[in-house]
């Protein structure tokens, strides 16, 4: 904890930050310890020198037979609400490359700040696997349609550019301060009224939730 900003790491350079289930449930049981301790915003982060911000989905751990993933009480899924309901803000800061479900985590957080090394994808179409609907409206809520579907039919990367230009990105800033602008940003948010922002954080994510798609 930085003063009133906390910041969870994402730190398992051997499984690539791979959001398995006890990944997931780590980060959802740091955000539950966050919340009381009463901070005013979070920075989720890769560890320092990383390439690779989260490979995504543990691919051990998918079902069989063309399931879709995310089912409701999927851990990620679980960590997904954990994010958007979350009384203060998220902020996530992305150095390296983020794949399949963490870039569904990503835009699940409030803000998102990346370097020039941050890239995205999509991928169930290399898997073979569909894709929750709640999960398709949490890309719908930061992108136009024809976007979201250019990213899912192709499973192709976008880089960090790309991302600021289809607003995927709040702001896109040099690696070296990368670091500062994020706790900045964190640092700002938490001199505001808590209560003000845990309020209209959700009244929009009802708003997006139940947005006609």
């Amino acid at each position: 904890v930085l003063g009133q900003v906390g910041v969870i790491i994402l730190d398992d350079e051997r499984r690539r930050n791979a959001l398995s289930a006890q990944m997931a449930n780590g980060i959802v049981a740091a955000l539950e310890g966050l919340r009381a301790e009463g901070v005013r915003a979070v920075v989720l982060r890769a560890a320092a020198g990383l390439h690779v911000w989260s490979a995504g989905q543990d691919i051990d751990e998918l079902p069989g037979g063309g399931r879709g993933p995310l089912t409701y009480n999927d851990p990620l899924e679980q960590l997904l609400r954990a994010i958007r309901t979350f009384p203060a803000p998220v902020i996530a800061m992305v150095r390296g490359s983020v794949w399949g479900g963490a870039f569904d985590l990503v835009l699940s957080c409030d803000v998102l700040i990346a370097d020039e090394t941050a890239t995205f994808a999509i991928t169930p179409a290399n898997l073979g696997l569909p894709y929750n609907t709640t999960g398709l409206l949490h890309f719908l809520g930061r992108l136009p349609m024809n976007l979201t579907k250019e990213l899912f039919f192709t499973a192709t990367p976008i880089d960090a550019q790309k991302a600021k230009e289809w607003l995927v990105l709040n702001h896109l800033v040099g690696s070296p301060e990368l670091e500062s602008v994020t706790l900045d940003l964190a640092a700002t948010i938490a001199s505001k009224s808590p209560l003000a922002i845990a309020v209209i954080k959700e009244q929009l994510r009802v708003l997006a939730d139940f947005q006609p798609i």
